[in-house]
């Protein structure tokens, strides 16, 4: 303890106490070249009423995804949410809800997301599901070192796991990030000609702790060989599914052909795009993980009269955040927004999950043939089959081609590029959902082929 001594100011006191005769000595380790030099250039104070017109003109420089005939997916999707889910989840009683602690006075709020849960797992067709994750990145890092604790043991390959290839570099970082503290080796699976997974060479997985892969991948391809990747890597392997949430609408749930465990996005069911987040992410699995899989799950029981209740069960918060011997890093959740995911599967029912993943289905088609019809646009797998989103390969630049259809009030999709390190600059990558119409491909069309036109004039002279 340092003495109190008056006639020093509190700044130099702590400064004393730290063995510091200066700020300047208590930051010397930050190097000079990042080191803020004078005041900070701000305008000076503003009413509320200039500070209102100042957002309205930076809000105004943002264009709505939904303004204009928008093609830009790759994990986030403009699927219609309907004006119901955003009234029931902005109820007092959801709303200003945290983490529910207390059953005795959270019964609401956990039913609400125990029927979260069952949805989930029926929709993927695996016994157990959380309450959510951050998002679909850190449920599948989650995922991966989850699988390590329960097969590393027994695993001839230890320490390491496999990821599927083109990962979209968000993903990966995410994935190197919570797998590189335990010391974790990530592979890569390589595909086939046609975009699918090579399963002769997935046979170099067998042994392993994890395999992930994702249905559709990340080209929006419907692989057709999952279903036949657990056989090879055997019961001591985790199989784990990245998925696009309304696909299981229509495609087989992978807890039926052989998934552990399943993550993914759920941002399409139940909120918009809402410039990237907040989100949340999907995390079910089968009974063997159960104990070491992340978040929490609640459980439903009976009270001491004998009436259903609910409470949170098997993990707490606090076994979270114990940085080393955490079971995982996630310390909360998603907990309001998947709160909206599950609102929206109640509405929409079997019946409506299945719809909206045909209509998906149907606009991509639509989408799809329609610019394949332009010559010298192909298909980056000509043999493979799309559902919500696909990747062609464009005569030139895709950021070029986005740019012209920028100019004609088209959100045209995605330069892969910019999110996979190894793509080709002529890949563009687009994405149609059930609030594309025919007028929105007619747009793009037109507009990818009057870019077409004018790059071909350029290559001619």
């Amino acid at each position: 303890m340092v003495d109190h001594m008056p006639n020093l100011g509190r700044e130099a006191e702590m400064l004393q106490a730290m063995g510091f005769s200066s700020m300047d000595d208590l930051f010397s380790d930050i190097p000079e070249g990042v080191k803020r030099v004078g005041p900070l250039d701000l305008p000076p104070p503003q009413t509320e009423e200039e500070i209102w017109a100042e957002a309205q003109r930076l809000l105004s420089v943002n264009v709505p995804i939904n303004s204009r005939p928008n093609f830009l997916g790759a994990g986030l999707y403009e699927n219609f949410v309907p004006s119901m889910v955003a009234a029931m989840a902005t109820r007092g009683e959801f709303l200003t809800a945290y983490t529910p602690y207390q059953p005795e006075v959270s019964q609401g709020m956990l039913q609400a997301l125990w029927e979260f849960q069952t949805m989930i797992s029926e929709l993927v067709a695996l016994p157990v599901s959380n309450v959510s994750m951050y998002d679909a990145s850190t449920a599948a890092a989650e995922a991966l070192t989850c699988a390590t604790r329960v097969h590393n043991r027994k695993a001839e390959q230890k320490n390491v796991v496999y990821v599927t290839k083109w990962l979209p570099e968000q993903r990966l970082s995410v994935i190197e990030n919570y797998t590189a503290g335990g010391g974790i080796e990530i592979r890569t699976l390589d595909w086939n000609d046609e975009g699918m997974i090579d399963l002769v060479a997935a046979e170099a997985a067998a042994g392993s702790c994890a395999v992930y892969v994702e249905q559709p991948n990340p080209f929006g391809i419907i692989d057709e060989n999952l279903p036949k990747l657990k056989q090879i890597i055997g019961e001591n392997c985790a199989l784990i599914v990245g998925v696009n949430a309304t696909s299981l609408g229509l495609m087989e749930a992978p807890g039926n052909w052989g998934a552990d465990i399943v993550v993914g996005e759920g941002q399409a069911l139940g909120i918009g795009a809402t410039a990237g987040g907040p989100l949340y992410g999907l995390f079910a699995c089968t009974d063997k993980y159960l104990r070491k899989m992340p978040g929490r799950i609640v459980g439903k029981t009976i009270d001491e009269k004998g009436i259903d209740a609910f409470t949170l069960t098997l993990s707490t918060r606090e076994q979270h955040i114990r940085r080393h011997k955490a079971t995982s890093n996630i310390c909360s959740n998603e907990t309001l927004i998947a709160l909206m995911g599950g609102i929206h599967m109640a509405l929409l029912g079997p019946t409506g999950i299945e719809t909206l993943a045909i209509r998906n289905a149907a606009a991509c088609q639509v989408a799809r043939n329609g610019v394949l019809s332009l010559k010298g646009v192909e298909l980056l797998y000509p043999k493979s089959s799309s559902y919500n989103e696909f990747t062609v390969v464009l005569p030139g630049s895709a950021k070029s081609a986005l740019s012209h259809l920028d100019s004609l009030g088209v959100t045209g999709g995605l330069a892969l590029k910019d999110t996979i390190l190894q793509a080709s600059d002529k890949w563009l990558h687009i994405t149609a959902t059930d609030q594309t119409t025919e007028d929105d491909v007619a747009a793009l069309v037109e507009g990818l082929k009057s870019w077409i036109s004018s790059f071909a004039q350029e290559m001619e002279t």
